[in-house]
């Protein structure tokens, strides 16, 4: 097998939280331990326990759950760290030991036999204490080749379990890492772990080159989060190992989506639209060609699929999009439309992709309620508006409405041009129906300042009260639509 035990261990609760402007709670980090114990991680790097008082707290808060993954906790080469790491009721702690000349004489102000000595003492203190240890090598991509080993190999020798390396600038290739991890996975007598950072965009490719090359435990986190560019992406490599190399992660895949999105929320960090098989649209499709061919078979286009790992294919509509697009997305929303109405959907989906818009599946809904409404033959349609504001003139708005086949024509004022086109339309139909507005609401459903905006109304007509809504890229034309709709509705009653 060319992949063989290998661990993974998640330090989203420490590196990735490292990210800046990412501060989590207690409840927080118990959450994220829980979800990352339920997806199957070996070892959880809970935090540094020398941090500070509260960090101690959440590490104590994770170690009293029940759960099954190795609870760890980061320490420098101090005695005191590892006696907060003992304080806080860990398992094992991940003891970084700066192994580069640039580390080494920059940061600690020693030499390299002072820190190997001071390493494998703080090795024997945390084993004497019941931890287990994985001893790590900080900047060591940077570091003297053969020194490192050495290092290695007094903190084996002084009782660590396990070894890792770390690119912790992101300075590695896949080429150099394999060179390096085939070397020392064969050399030193203890299991390797790897542990990269983003910055070169190769934490990835360098997390499986070192695993491919013998290293037997991974260091990653939820959505690649992280100080600067960030940590290896955990449901990258899982899913690499898995769909590309056929191994048997032990992970629980459908729950990688799942995962990513509770650390997206409690961290605040959204996820980039475009990140492999976690971003908004690693699933999506928008083009014709492409929508056909998953109509025949949904490999065409997706090298998996999407409930592997807990997703769902989405449909969105575009200028790309054509009526077999449309009539699947219609029929994932649930709703059953005819072929006129489906046209004039998808005219009107067009319209708004030409202003450089992506359609949601909330567009659509909203756009594709509208129509039907719309096509309920209305009793009342809108031919004219004309709506005239600004800071020295008092809103008002000219509206044209064909009432059962009779064009009338009103003017209305109001407090804005919203409030003066809807004041027009009431007027313009006052003589067929009083008809009261009783709530208005309205949200923007895509960003941007061309978003599409919905309109929800609440009209009444005599003791008879509905809700009506409207969408398009005009607020006041939305407004105007959610009112006609619920109009007709009223009618119609």
């Amino acid at each position: 097998m060319l992949f063989e035990n290998i661990r993974f261990l998640d330090t989203t609760l420490r590196d990735g939280e490292q990210t800046p402007g990412v501060a989590l709670t207690t409840e927080d980090k118990v959450s994220i331990a829980q979800k990352l114990d339920e997806l199957g991680i070996d070892i959880i790097e809970a935090g540094s326990a020398i941090t500070s008082e509260g960090e101690r707290e959440s590490i104590k808060a994770i170690t009293a759950e029940n759960i099954n993954a190795e609870i760890c906790s980061y320490c420098r080469i101090k005695n005191s760290d590892v006696d907060y790491a003992l304080e806080c009721d860990v398992d094992s702690i991940h003891l970084v030991v700066p192994v580069s000349d640039l580390h080494i004489t920059a940061k600690l102000k020693k030499d390299r036999d002072e820190v190997r000595q001071i390493a494998s003492e703080v090795t024997e203190y945390a084993k004497d204490h019941g931890l287990i240890v994985e001893l790590s090598g900080e900047d060591a991509s940077r570091a003297d080749h053969e020194f490192l080993k050495s290092l290695y190999s007094d903190g084996i020798s002084a009782g660590a379990d396990r070894l890792c390396y770390c690119d912790t600038v992101g300075m590695l290739i896949p080429e150099k890492t394999r060179e390096i991890f085939s070397d020392m996975s064969s050399s030193l007598d203890a299991p390797l772990s790897v542990h990269c950072h983003d910055d070169f965009g190769l934490a990835v490719a360098n997390s499986v080159a070192a695993i491919n090359a013998g290293a037997r435990e991974c260091h990653m986190t939820v959505n690649g989060i992280g100080e600067r560019a960030g940590n290896t992406s955990l449901e990258e490599v899982i899913m690499i190992l898995e769909w590309l190399y056929n191994y048997d992660t032990g992970i629980k895949l459908e729950e990688l989506y799942k995962t990513s999105r509770t650390v997206s929320r409690l961290t605040g960090l959204p996820v980039s639209a475009n990140k492999a098989l976690v971003g908004e649209n690693a699933f999506t499709h928008e083009a014709g060609i492409h929508v056909h061919g998953l109509l025949a078979n949904t490999s065409t286009y997706e090298p998996l699929k999407p409930e592997t790992i807990g997703r769902e294919r989405k449909i969105v509509m575009g200028k790309h999009a054509g009526k077999s697009s449309l009539k699947l997305a219609l029929k994932e929303l649930g709703l059953e439309v005819d072929e006129s109405q489906l046209d004039e959907i998808l005219s009107r989906v067009k319209v708004l992709a030409d202003k450089g818009k992506r359609v949601s599946d909330a567009d659509i809904q909203s756009i594709a309620e509208t129509v039907l409404e719309i096509y309920r033959e209305p009793k009342v349609k809108l031919e004219e508006l004309t709506v005239v504001s600004g800071n020295t003139v008092t809103p008002t708005a000219s509206t044209k409405l064909n009432v059962n086949g009779q064009d009338i024509v009103e003017a209305g004022v109001g407090n804005g041009p919203v409030d003066a086109a809807i004041q027009g339309v009431r007027k313009a139909i006052s003589g067929v129906a009083d008809i009261q507005l009783q709530e208005y609401h309205v949200d923007a459903i895509t960003g941007g300042t061309d978003a599409l905006v919905e309109v929800l109304v609440k009209l009444s007509k005599d003791g008879k009260i509905i809700t009506s809504r409207g969408a398009r890229t005009d607020i006041i034309m939305a407004s105007v639509e959610a009112v006609l709709n619920g109009i007709n509705y009223l009618l119609d009653e």
